[in-house]
């Protein structure tokens, strides 16, 4: 009795299993997965390209990843211009379909399906930013990508809280800066997020000579500015910058964000913030102490601006 009555329920499982596997029978794999929803997926532009021209594919953040599909084609980035990438066919008339897929700084993927064109429609294409302003701005290319030196911050959040920021022009601080040879330097402000400092920069150029800037550096250096050694400095590297500027014209106002890794000072040290002009003498620096640094904003409620 016992093994008849194993023998049924055997063969009500293998029904079972059966049955679920005809209703997913229009899926990939012979019924045994799941269809990924429309919702999942990034949706690929159509790209031409040709073995007698080059395509330049123009892209509003540095490329950080670039994946060929075959070896019909081949791409790379442009000489001293890191958001630009150049695409040709490596085989005359290849036949088959291929893709192409690129990864930005702002942690913005873009895929793209490659044919074989003699004579592509489209030679120089500009790829827009994803936060560009509109409606429904955030487009499939939109992910949550992440890098290394960001932690688990998302690139596409870190950017967001920038261009925020930079369109919010507070002054949130009014007592730190230089000005000196016609030309301010100033912190408007300070704000903390997820491990993250975001430092609001002013750069007011009050004489007609334009102001070329060569860098932007952030050192911690001794108080004890007598005694100071290039081994007593530590340099931060900005993690991310938002409207980088080069140059500031004459009796123009310009503003930068910098977003460093979260960090505090001892007593004997502060922050350097010192802007370079190009070929230029009209060096500005200003000092952070530790006590500015632990009074940053947080920004945890701060209303994001597409």
């Amino acid at each position: 009795m016992k093994i008849k009555q194993l023998f049924l329920a055997t063969i009500l499982l293998a029904g079972s299993f059966l049955a679920n596997a005809q209703i997913g029978s229009g899926d990939l794999y012979q019924g045994m997965s799941r269809a990924i929803p429309n919702g999942r997926v990034v949706l690929p532009y159509g790209l031409q390209i040709t073995f007698e021209k080059t395509v330049h594919l123009i892209f509003p953040a540095q490329i950080r990843y670039v994946d060929l599909g075959s070896s019909n084609i081949i791409a790379g980035k442009a000489e001293d211009a890191d958001n630009v990438l150049r695409v040709k066919a490596a085989v005359r008339d290849f036949e088959t379909e291929t893709n192409l897929s690129v990864i930005c700084d702002d942690g913005s993927f873009y895929s793209f399906n490659v044919k074989y064109a003699e004579e592509p429609e489209r030679l120089n294409i500009e790829m827009q930013d994803f936060l560009h302003s509109g409606t429904n701005n955030l487009p499939t290319n939109k992910a949550d990508i992440y890098f290394k030196e960001l932690g688990n911050q998302s690139p596409v959040l870190v950017k967001l809280i920038m261009k925020t920021i930079w369109q919010n022009d507070r002054r949130e601080i009014k007592h730190i800066g230089s000005k000196k040879f016609g030309v301010q330097f100033l912190l408007r402000g300070l704000y903390s997020h997820n491990g993250l400092l975001y430092f609001h920069l002013q750069m007011k150029n009050q004489s007609e000579m334009p102001y070329n800037i060569d860098f932007i550096t952030f050192k911690v250096v001794d108080k004890k500015i007598a005694k100071r050694t290039a081994i007593q400095e530590q340099v931060l590297q900005p993690l991310r910058a938002y409207n980088d500027v080069i140059r500031i014209g004459g009796l123009q106002t310009q503003r930068s964000i910098f977003a460093l890794e979260q960090f505090t000072l001892p007593d004997d040290k502060v922050l350097e913030v010192t802007l370079f002009e190009q070929n230029g003498g009209r060096h500005q620096t200003f000092i952070v102490e530790n006590e500015d640094l632990i009074r940053a904003k947080n920004i945890d409620n701060l209303k994001l601006k597409f």
